[in-house]
Formats: C-alpha cells, sequence, structure tokens
C-alpha cells in the first residue's frame, strides 16, 4: 500500500481556507471601497484581476466542499499561488502595511495581512 498524498481537491481546499483568512461578508465589503478598486491590473474590463478574484472567492466561500467544481478548484489554485507569492512581496516596514497598496491588493484575493 503507497503512502500517497491526499487528493489535490482535499489539499488545495484546506489551503485555500488558510489563505483566505477573510468572511464572505468581510469580503463583499472590502470589495465595495475605493481602496479596494484603486489597486491592481485592468482587466481589460475597467475592473482589476483581483477584483474579479475577490467576487469569484465571495462564490467560492458560498458553497459547500462537495458542491465545488473543477472550475472552482482551478480558482482556489490560482488564490493560492497569488497570496504565497505577494505575501513574500511586502512592504520591508510594518508601519507602511495598513495602507498599502500591497495589502489592499492581497485583500482584493481575500487575504488581510493583519488578520490574526
Amino acid at each position: 500500500m503507497s503512502n500517497a498524498p491526499q487528493s489535490k481537491p482535499t489539499d488545495i481546499y484546506a489551503s485555500f481556507k488558510e489563505d483566505v483568512n477573510m468572511t464572505a461578508a468581510e469580503l463583499t465589503k472590502w470589495l465595495k471601497t475605493d481602496e479596494s478598486k484603486s489597486v491592481g491590473q485592468d482587466s481589460g474590463d475597467g475592473q482589476s484581476i483581483g477584483h474579479h478574484s475577490g467576487e469569484r472567492i465571495v462564490e467560492i466561500l458560498g458553497k459547500k466542499k462537495a458542491d465545488l467544481t473543477p472550475a472552482d478548484e482551478a480558482h482556489m489554485h490560482k488564490v493560492h499561488s497569488y497570496v504565497a507569492r505577494h505575501s513574500a512581496q511586502g512592504p520591508h516596514h510594518q508601519k507602511d502595511v495598513e495602507t498599502s497598496p500591497w495589502r489592499y491588493s492581497l485583500m482584493n484575493w481575500g487575504h488581510d495581512p493583519l488578520k490574526k
């Protein structure tokens, strides 16, 4: 019998739940702010890629694990990769974090680096 790792959906679900530390309500409220809309790369429709991602994350958070689609899981992978990569690029001084575009961008992806 092999010691194969858990299937990818279980792994990505756990990673996603760990990375996304904002509730659906918190993220929905955040996405309506000017700060949220002020950051990120334009997706071509006037809204940032991260803002679109945040809306998709709210949808995923509203689903039961059993109802997740392969497209949901693909987005969860994207969220995990973004949060991991962007978290490593943060401001060097803690005092710069709270109102930084870096934090605002991460929050569009459901992760508030100041939330414990």
